[in-house]
Formats: structure tokens, sequence, C-alpha cells
């Protein structure tokens, strides 16, 4: 993708990814290279962010490194340490779009594979080479934007190995976890089981979740966030799905949910940050 097609030509293509097969998290995508550059619709009246992203090395101990892709605009005000989700890695058109996205609003961002999609397997890695990954990741974070606040999380299994890290033993210099889709159970086998480690977290954390996302029940994920307490936050979108799809009858499309997500985002990162 060229420099001229920018956030609303990312966006387009995840739309269009809709019509492809994929796991219940995410499909396959392609590798953006820079933020929008000119305005192709109305969407925003005000200058577009210019930045092209960095490639990245990332080691992670004795294991291979990982590709990554920072985009830091000029007045950056944070960055989020950003992690794909299961069946898709960082150049999945819902990842590019996020990106461009907060680039648009001053945030940086950090997008990295996870070693084994960085091999091309179907195969997710174990939550300890995950957790690695994660730690690595927001150590590149910090180098690459010194003085930035940061946000780690991710879409669905990236944002649920980044809590598990966090919780595990806190990330440096991260104030906060942004949630995209948190995968509380696997579909049709609603448990909260997979939450109990959310509680030995000490930082704010944003959920962002569809309200008819079939991998976090509502009537499970609610009475959860009241347990968490005042430092989590929970943003539904109404009538969404895990991908953050609505159906036609909404009477909203794929861009104006996108925009709610990252005006949403953007506001709470103004408010910890």
């Amino acid at each position: 993708m060229t420099a001229k097609w920018g956030f609303l030509a990312s966006l387009q293509t995840w739309a269009n990814s809709r019509k492809l097969k994929s796991t219940p998290s995410e499909g396959k995508g392609h590798t953006f290279e820079s933020c929008r550059v000119r305005q192709l619709a109305k969407y925003r009246s005000d200058e577009m962010n210019v930045v092209s992203a960095q490639k990245l090395k990332i080691g992670i101990g004795n294991a291979d490194s990982i590709s990554a892709l920072l985009i830091q605009p000029p007045q950056a005000r944070a960055c989020f340490v950003f992690a794909h989700g299961a069946g898709a890695g960082m150049a999945h058109p819902f990842m590019e779009t996020v990106a461009t996205g907060l680039c648009d609003r001053n945030v940086a961002t950090l997008r990295y594979q996870f070693p084994y999609m960085e091999k091309a397997s179907k195969r997710p890695d174990s939550p300890a080479v995950a957790h690695a990954a994660v730690k690595a990741a927001v150590t590149e974070a910090a180098r690459c934007c010194p003085g930035l606040s940061l946000i780690a999380g991710g879409k669905s299994f990236g944002g649920r190995m980044t809590s598990q890290a966090q919780a595990t033993a806190p990330l440096a210099g991260v104030v906060g976890l942004a949630l995209l889709g948190f995968p509380l159970h696997p579909a049709n086998k609603p448990s909260d089981q997979r939450a109990k480690h959310l509680f030995d977290i000490r930082v704010p954390m944003l959920f962002m979740q569809g309200s008819n996302d079939k991998l976090s029940e509502l009537k499970l994920l609610q009475p959860l966030i009241e347990k968490l307490g005042p430092s989590a936050s929970l943003h539904l979108v109404q009538q969404a799905d895990h991908s953050f799809h609505v159906p036609a009858r909404s009477g909203r499309n794929d861009r104006e949910v996108m925009n709610e997500i990252l005006d949403k985002f953007s506001a709470w990162i103004g408010a910890i940050a």
C-alpha cells in the first residue's frame, strides 16, 4: 500500500476483510507503510499526520528476534504497545487502522509479532514465550519513545497475554492497559476463569468490547468490570461482534464504529497519561 492511501483506504481494506474466512479473532492482512496523507472523505477537517512506519527487530532473550512497526507522530503524547490477535499478525487491516487512527490523534504505536506469527505457525506461543515478547516490546517502545507514557495491550489474544504479563510483573513505564475484544472465554463456552489475573493488575484498564462478542458474554463481563473496581473501564460498542463489525441493520458502518473506538481510546489516554 502506498502513502496515497492512508487511513481511509486502510479502513476500507479492513471492512473488505469481512468477506474473508478467519478465526474468531481475526484474519490475515498486509503491510501498512504510512499514516494517511490526504482526506479522501469527510472524516476530519484538520491537517493530517504524514508519518512513515519504521520497521524494527526486537530481540527476546535467547529466542529469535521478532518484527515490529513503529509509527510516531511529531506531537505524540503517548505510545500504545499493540499486540495482535491469535489468528493474524501486526499487519492485519484492523491493526493498521487502529495504528493510523491513533497517529492522527497524536498517539504513537508499536505493533509487533509474537514469535509463532513471525515463524508463520498457526499455533500460538505458550504464555511464558508470549509474556517475554510483550516485555521486550514494551522495553523497545520505551527506548524508541523516551519521555512518552506507555499504554500496553492488544486485540483479543494480544490483550490477554499483555494483561497476564502485567499481572505477573508490572511492565516498566506502562501506565495503563487497553484491551480490545478481551477474550473472556472460548466461543459458546461462557466462563470467567480467564479473568483471575486481572485482579492483580494495579494500573487503569480500558476494555473495549462489542456487545455481541461471542468470546465475552456481557452477563459475565459487566459484573467482572464492577468487581475490578474504579481502575477498570468498559466501553461497549453496541451490536458489534468480536472483530467490531456491526450488522447492516444497526444503521452504522465499520468506519463509524472505528471512529467511536478511536475517539474513546484517545480520550481515555488523555485522562491517564
